[in-house]
């Protein structure tokens, strides 16, 4: 019988860390990573381009055939998910990524209000959407908007002076009584160690692969092979920019990426 298949899409490594909870998750799911290296990053984009883009890599996955799509990055979810949705579905369900906002605002409830602060591109952090979230979920709790300028590109490059370097600047704009963060951006959980380590007050770091797994598995529900666990799955398709492609080299720096690299084709780029 035939494993099912999930798709995950973004311009580059942030897929990384959605792919690897899916495989934890249920580890006999075969996996489609396609990257648009020639066009990241998206937020850089006008709206109209991201969905092309999106939906460009959405039909370079079809002759694979995938089961789910995950649109595995933020920006991409906020310009692109309903065009790939109108695209995909019915036949194909489409998972998007938001930011854990709502999480770290119950948790923050819980413990009478505690401020918390959210780390995200610059694009991300001035943008409307990204203060809707705050004003739907957090109220009136205190939320601190820290744009991480180069941190996502310096992930990209596996540069560790250059992420090292970002990540001090957001920790010294974070103000020093905070101790939850919000990653806003799918490339930070790659380095969120890094940033706990660099940032030793820092207790409480809200993600979304675990849920955007959670969610993706449901969508797909539990009898689709794979779906309820045991191995054998592994990566069918690496894309770049429509293309064929090994995965980088510059996942051996991350721990998901390694994961990934078990389970993948032996070339690599």
């Amino acid at each position: 019988m035939r494993r099912t298949r999930v798709g995950l899409i973004d311009s580059g490594l942030g897929l990384v860390s959605f792919a690897a909870a899916l495989h934890r998750a249920a580890p006999g799911l075969d996996l489609l990573l396609a990257t648009d290296p020639e066009h990241m990053p998206y937020g850089a984009l006008e709206p109209a381009q991201v969905q092309e883009r999106v939906l460009a890599s959405a039909r370079a996955l079809e002759p694979w055939a995938p089961d789910a799509l995950v649109l595995a990055c933020n920006t991409a979810s906020v310009h692109a998910l309903a065009a790939l949705r109108a695209h995909a579905e019915p036949e194909v369900p489409v998972i998007g990524t938001v930011p854990a906002i709502k999480s770290a605002a119950r948790a923050s409830e819980a413990r009478g209000g505690a401020p918390f602060a959210v780390w995200a591109t610059s694009a991300t952090t001035a943008s409307a959407y990204q203060r809707e979230l705050i004003s739907a979920f957090a109220g009136s709790t205190p939320v601190a908007s820290v744009a991480c300028a180069g941190l996502a590109q310096a992930i990209e490059r596996a540069d560790d002076a250059a992420i090292d370097t970002a990540i001090d600047a957001a920790a010294a704009a974070t103000p020093a009584h905070i101790d939850s963060i919000v990653l806003g951006c799918t490339h930070y959980g790659l380095v969120a160690e890094r940033i706990r380590a660099r940032r030793p007050q820092t207790a409480h770091l809200y993600d979304s692969p675990a849920a955007v797994a959670a969610q993706t598995l449901a969508r797909l529900g539990r009898g689709a092979p794979g779906a309820a666990g045991g191995p054998g799955g592994r990566i069918l398709a690496v894309l770049a920019s429509g293309r064929p492609a090994g995965l980088p080299r510059a996942l051996e720096a991350y721990p998901a990426g390694r994961e990934l690299l078990r389970i993948a084709p032996e070339q690599h780029t």
